[in-house]
Formats: structure tokens, C-alpha cells, sequence
């Protein structure tokens, strides 16, 4: 489809909203009308622009009608350079139109669950792991998001063999869901007394934090354990059997929570987990059956694939999906990883602008 003809149907679209917004009958159902609201407001910015580019396009035929019409040279070189303007305008302008047709993803603005686990590697894998935690947490600070450990499992030397954390905050997912996938580590482990370098990784999943209305949990498909939560080496914790097992029988999915001394309160953290890890599965199939018909170079990932490299000799971070290197590596460990979140934003742009039109 051309870019006129899709535009076309935007304000089309867009119009036709706006006779529903009025309609006396929309206006009684408070809950259709939020819905229609919501959709209108996400395209208005698409139909100024539409606006704006149409008028810069009739803008430009009338400069160029009077720059070919006889006339003064100074009159015509002020035409020239008006025309130039206007056609830069213009452009601009039809970049940011095709940015916002790319499809906006419904989870963007979600809060987030993270799981990260110790992968290949042993202590130093744990280490790595708590590392990364550190990493994001400073990351969230710096954007006033909260975060909230739900699970943790550490390891003796420090780090941790997996911690589940939350973070809230506007646009945490937007944000961080490129993180997914198997981070890796190059550097001389504190365990190395040879000064040998070790590679080690550990996984990221992102998960969207989803509520009950997301998905349902049929209780009768859950078996609940109880058990006496246990620290590193195995070394009791709590006195109480407050720690929670859920294991969800349809799928296979295990969760555990076992950091708050309530039963109660583990169970609440578990099912938060569990839910979130149902709704990623259920994506994941969804994005199994478009695979079929694309596959986009950019994507919440496979949890399998190394998708991004810290060498600490060099001081350099790579992300390979995109072949993207940066030599700040101290500054990334410290929670600024901005610089890498945006290039990946802006590849994922890339790659989805030649789908829209």
C-alpha cells in the first residue's frame, strides 16, 4: 500500500472516531467511550503530522509555481531558499509519519518483572548475576522507578545463584525489554589466583508484570508446597514454614518464594511471577506463529541466544544483535546504559519501518 493511501485511512479512521465520541450512546457507556478515547488520542499526533505534511506539500507547489513565473533574481533566489526549507520540512516530517504508523506495543508502558540466573561458569556466574541486578537497579534509580526483590537465592562467595525482582515505573518495559537473553562475561574471576580470564554468563528474562483480567489461573491447576526457606549452603533462614512453592500443572512452570516471612505474602510474590511467566509463554506463541511470516532482527529474544558481551579487560560492551560497541564499560556496570538501550530502540525502528509502508 502507498503512503498516501495508508494515510488516507488513518484520517479516515480518525474522523470517524470523533463522530463516535459524540454519539450520545458512546457517550452513556463509560467504557466504551474510554476505549474509543484512548485510540483517539494515540492517533492524534499521527493526524497533526498528516496535517502538517499535506500543508508543507502545498506550501512547496505554490512556492515552486511562483519561483517559475517571471520575476526579480532576488525575489527568486529568497523562492530557492524557501523551497529548500520546505522540502527539508517535509521530509522531517514524513519520517516522523512513518514512525508513528510502526504498530505501538500494548506492554510498553507496562511494570516489569526480571529474573536473572547464574548461567555457565559457577561462582563467578553468580557474581555476574548479582552484577547485572546491580546494574538494572541503578539503571531504575536513575529513571525513579522502584524496584522490589520478590525471590533470591544467594550464593556463598556473593552474587546471586538467581534473584526475580519487580520494577515500577512509566515505560519500564519500552525500556528494558531487549535485555532478554544470555549476557556474557569475560574477566579474571576473584577465585583465579593465575590471573587467567574466564568466561562466564548468566540469563535475563524481562517479563511484562500482567494482572489478574491479563490471565486467568484456574486454581484447581496449581499443587502449593510449603517449605522451610533455606539461605546459602543450606543453612536455615526462617524457623517457619513460610516459604512457597507453586507449580502450575498444565505447563510445568515452577515457582518459588521464599524471602518474606509470611506464607502469605510469598504466595502473593509467586503468583505475581507465575502469572507474568504464563503471559510471556502465551506471547511467545503468538510470536512463534508470525515467525512463520517474519522474523524481526530485534525482539524480546530467544533466552538461549548471547546477545550481548562484557570484557573487562578492554573495557568495551558489545551487543551483537545489532554489532553495536561501546568503551564505557565502568559507566554500563554503574547502571548508564542508556547509550545501549537507545541503539537498540532505534535498530528495532529501522527494522520495522520497512513493514509499515
Amino acid at each position: 500500500m502507498k503512503l498516501e493511501e495508508k494515510l488516507d485511512e488513518v484520517v479516515k479512521q480518525y474522523q470517524e472516531l470523533n463522530k463516535k465520541l459524540s454519539n450520545p450512546d458512546i457517550l452513556a457507556d463509560r467504557e466504551k467511550y474510554q476505549q474509543l478515547a484512548k485510540t483517539h488520542a494515540q492517533l492524534s499526533p499521527l493526524v497533526n503530522a498528516i496535517e502538517a505534511w499535506r500543508n508543507s506539500a502545498k506550501e512547496i507547489a505554490e512556492a515552486q509555481e511562483m519561483a517559475n513565473s517571471e520575476m526579480d533574481k532576488e525575489m527568486q533566489d529568497f523562492l530557492y531558499q524557501e523551497l529548500e526549507r520546505l522540502n527539508k520540512r517535509k521530509q522531517k516530517l514524513e519520517e516522523d509519519i512513518r514512525k508513528l504508523l510502526i504498530p505501538k506495543d500494548p506492554h510498553d508502558e507496562k511494570d516489569i518483572i526480571v529474573e536473572i540466573r547464574a548461567g555457565a561458569g559457577g561462582q563467578e556466574a553468580s557474581l555476574f548475576a548479582g552484577d547485572l541486578y546491580r546494574m538494572y537497579s541503578r539503571y531504575a534509580d536513575s529513571q525513579k522507578w522502584k524496584t522490589e526483590v520478590i525471590s533470591s537465592s544467594p550464593s556463598e562467595l556473593g552474587g546471586f545463584k538467581e534473584i526475580v525482582f519487580a520494577v515500577k515505573g512509566r515505560g519500564a518495559y519500552s525500556r528494558l525489554k531487549f535485555e532478554s537473553g544470555v549476557h556474557r562475561v569475560q574477566r579474571v574471576p576473584v577465585t583465579e589466583s593465575g590471573g587467567r580470564i574466564h568466561t562466564s554468563t548468566a540469563t535475563v528474562a524481562v517479563l511484562p508484570e500482567v494482572e489478574d483480567i491479563d490471565v486467568k489461573i484456574d486454581q484447581n491447576d496449581l499443587r502449593i508446597d510449603i517449605f522451610r526457606s533455606s539461605g546459602p549452603g543450606g543453612q536455615s533462614v526462617n524457623t517457619t514454614d513460610s516459604a512457597v512453592r507453586i507449580t502450575h500443572i498444565p505447563t510445568g512452570i515452577v515457582v518459588s518464594c521464599q524471602d518474606e516471612k509470611s506464607q502469605l505474602q510469598n504466595k502473593e510474590k509467586a503468583l505475581r511471577v507465575l502469572r507474568a511467566r504464563l503471559y510471556d509463554k502465551l506471547l511467545a506463541e503468538q510470536q512463534d506463529e508470525l515467525a512463520s511470516r517474519r522474523r524481526l532482527q530485534i525482539g524480546t529474544g530467544d533466552r538461549s541466544e548471547r546477545i550481548r558481551t562484557y570484557n573487562f579487560p578492554q573495557g568495551r560492551v558489545t551487543d551483537h544483535r545489532i554489532n553495536y560497541t561501546a568503551y564505557n564499560l565502568d559507566r554500563v556496570m554503574e547502571g548508564e546504559i542508556d547509550e545501549l538501550i537507545v541503539a537498540l530502540t532505534q535498530a528495532d525502528q529501522a527494522e520495522k519501518l520497512k513493514e509499515v509502508v
